[in-house]
């Protein structure tokens, strides 16, 4: 059984060609937020045939099931990365909408901090930073 299947299964959904296919495009592109726009035409160029409401749909699902993580980082434009399990935070590049990973371990400690003194207990936060090379 392929990798796609079991993690699929695990996440209590049926195995279905467009669902694997969708799967693959995410894994192979690890390191990219991918629009619900860009899977389409990754899987339109592989000679998929995988409509775009489809690919809406499972996202959609995938988010549901925790196999995928959903950012709006600019306007309400949605872009999804597989959930690995380990926090980041992002950089957006606001000329060309690149999107940075990154850690930064004082930052963390900062912000369970701040909520601490205002009393909270840091339950789950996210973090952006819209950034521009420096000319």
């Amino acid at each position: 059984m392929s990798d796609q299947n079991v993690e699929l299964r695990k996440a209590g959904l049926k195995v279905t060609l467009p669902r694997v296919k969708i799967l693959s495009i995410l894994e192979t592109n690890i390191d990219a937020h991918m629009s619900a726009e860009d899977v389409y035409k990754s899987l339109i160029e592989a000679g998929e045939d995988v409509g775009l409401a489809t690919v809406y749909r499972v996202l959609t699902q995938f988010e549901s099931a925790g196999l995928v993580t959903r950012h709006n980082f600019d306007g309400g434009h949605s872009v999804f990365e597989l959930a690995r399990g380990e926090h980041h935070d992002h950089m957006v590049n606001v000329d060309d909408g690149t999107v940075i990973e990154f850690t930064n371990a004082q930052i963390e400690r900062l912000q369970h901090e701040i909520a601490e003194e205002h009393g909270f207990e840091l339950v789950e936060h996210s973090l952006v930073l819209y950034v521009r090379k420096k000319k």
